[in-house]
């Protein structure tokens, strides 16, 4: 059996594996402003619980991300993914356990382990099964996901909660990680030279000349130590120190600034929470094409992608910068405070998508998931930075929130653009001193 198109099936199911994962790990910022106070927890009191739970999920996300990187490029996508899906539906269905703030920091921290791997590994399939003018296609559709996962959530989590109570919500979530398994193995039965399926064209466009990740016994594997001689990779980690920040503030914090700063209920929650992640999923979808369309009119691929980078950032700054400005006012008007929300993670996701690409862009094969990894966990150090400083930072407003990730964007940005070249690392015979 030969079937068209199979690479768009993988990172298809890519895609469906992010809307789980960020279904899972939103369900507790969503319920959490409703359900703090079984815990014994004060109104006063409530951010900072949230704040401490969240410190343990990313922790343990920054460690997930080095760590499933090197596994991704150790046992390969197939079985990665599925360690790491397993692995995080076993720990949201825990989440229905918890009694107490300390049963669920521990059930965050083995969440945050595991669902971390699904970004490393994403990255690690889409560059075995895309050569380099669709990678930024590909890296926007699971990119989607995660905008999508978004949109699903709020208003399942919220539906499913006001039916069935928190305890059930977490259970029946975790049931949707188990059912993706079977489909994932059943299609993925191996990488593209060597799967039974694929027909010989879509083979031959895959590991034609511009795909980096073609096997190879010749290609070093480094260490974590060895990659952080390169400058490309300092420029691809501290890009996404200051950048994902930007993202985290809302998906962490989102339902508690509607319900603190709107009065919103959980069923307003349900109701408004998805318009900016939908906004998010079309800014994803368009970075990728942008970037692969800019590569097919023959520019240099990393010059694409840090074009897509340029607008994605200059849409965010512009969406900050006039929300910290008016946020005084904007209680009057919420469909524009949710407008503007919805146009900075639009900008966030025509952007991130294309930093994501950049470790294949610029590493070979048997490094990328590592690269994608080592990303991810720089990314979590500066989320938990900025979430230790949110319950200071709005005592008395929001404002201060919002002008912290308008500060962060240009310092992304700047990580980016003065990577120095846009040649490939390149391959040696022999693994450096």
């Amino acid at each position: 059996m030969k079937v068209k198109g199979l690479r768009w099936w993988i990172i298809g199911l890519i895609g469906l594996a992010t809307v789980i994962n960020y279904i899972d790990r939103s369900a507790i910022n969503i319920m959490w402003p409703y359900i703090y106070k079984e815990f014994g927890i004060a109104d006063a009191d409530n951010k900072n619980g949230l704040a401490f739970i969240t410190t343990f999920f990313m922790i343990a996300y920054a460690i997930g991300q080095t760590v499933t990187g090197k596994m991704m490029d150790a046992i390969g996508t197939r079985l990665g993914m599925v360690v790491s899906i397993v692995g995080w539906s076993i720990s949201i269905a825990l989440h229905a356990l918890a009694r107490s703030l300390a049963a669920f920091s521990v059930f965050r921290f083995l969440l945050g382990f595991t669902e971390a791997g699904n970004w490393p590994g994403a990255t690690k399939s889409n560059a075995e099964w895309f050569p380099a003018r669709q990678r930024a296609i590909a890296q926007g559709i699971f990119g989607a996901g995660a905008s999508l996962g978004s949109v699903v959530a709020a208003p399942f989590i919220a539906a499913v909660y006001l039916a069935f109570g928190w305890r059930v919500t977490f259970a029946s979530i975790a049931v949707l990680g188990f059912l993706w398994v079977i489909p994932w193995l059943l299609i993925n039965k191996a990488t593209p030279d060597k799967h039974p399926w694929i027909t010989e064209k879509e083979k031959k466009y895959i590991l034609d000349a511009d795909n980096t990740i073609k096997p190879s016994l010749n290609e070093p594997v480094y260490t974590w130590k060895q990659l952080l001689r390169f400058r490309k990779t300092w420029g691809i980690l501290l890009a996404r120190l200051f950048v994902d920040p930007v993202w985290w503030l809302f998906v962490t914090w989102l339902p508690t600034f509607l319900k603190e700063q709107f009065q919103f209920d959980i069923k307003q929650v349900g109701a408004f929470a998805w318009l900016p992640y939908l906004f998010a999923a079309i800014g994803g979808l368009l970075g990728g094409f942008y970037s692969s369309w800019r590569i097919r009119k023959g520019i240099d691929v990393v010059k694409a992608r840090k074009e897509a980078i340029t607008i994605g950032s200059s849409i965010m700054l512009l969406a900050l910068g006039l929300t910290a400005y008016y946020l005084p006012t904007l209680k009057e008007n919420i469909n524009l405070a949710i407008g503007l929300i919805a146009a900075t993670l639009f900008g966030f996701q025509f952007l991130i998508n294309n930093i994501q690409t950049l470790p294949a862009d610029y590493f070979n094969g048997k490094n990328v998931g590592t690269v994608a990894g080592m990303g991810g966990t720089t990314a979590v150090v500066g989320v938990l930075i900025v979430t230790w400083m949110v319950p200071v930072i709005t005592k008395v407003s929001y404002t201060p929130f919002f002008v912290l990730a308008a500060f962060l964007v240009p310092a992304a940005w700047l990580c980016i653009i003065f990577i120095s070249s846009t040649k490939k690392v390149p391959v040696i015979q022999q693994p450096l001193p």
